[in-house]
């Protein structure tokens, strides 16, 4: 695997719903603080455990699962900063799961 480009950035995270996160990943690629800027978890942030798999040069596949039970998937296209992600949480109706784009600036 070559270098982990994402490791020791900081990106915004814009996805197509509206939500808005903070993504911080740590030094060694293997740790993510999130922090939600806009949307109805505003506010919300945690640290969680990365597993990741290179795809192709600049292409992440990046997993976690956080505190509440939702699973989270991105794959992470460094070149065109963009994030294709699918999620999953539970419901008083049963599991959810959702897939959604967005664009990552910078930070």
């Amino acid at each position: 695997m070559s270098e982990l480009t994402y490791a020791g950035k900081t990106f915004v995270f814009r996805v197509d719903n509206g939500v808005v996160f903070r993504n911080t990943y740590a030094a060694d690629g293997t740790t993510l603080h999130y922090e939600a800027l806009e949307g109805p978890a505003k506010g919300a942030e945690e640290n969680v455990t990365l597993h990741t798999a290179e795809v192709a040069p600049g292409l992440f596949m990046l997993g976690w699962v956080e505190e509440s039970g939702m699973t989270i998937t991105h794959l992470m296209n460094l070149d065109a900063l963009t994030v294709h992600a699918f999620w999953t949480y539970e419901t008083g109706d049963g599991r959810v799961a959702e897939l959604h784009t967005g664009v990552l600036e910078p930070a």
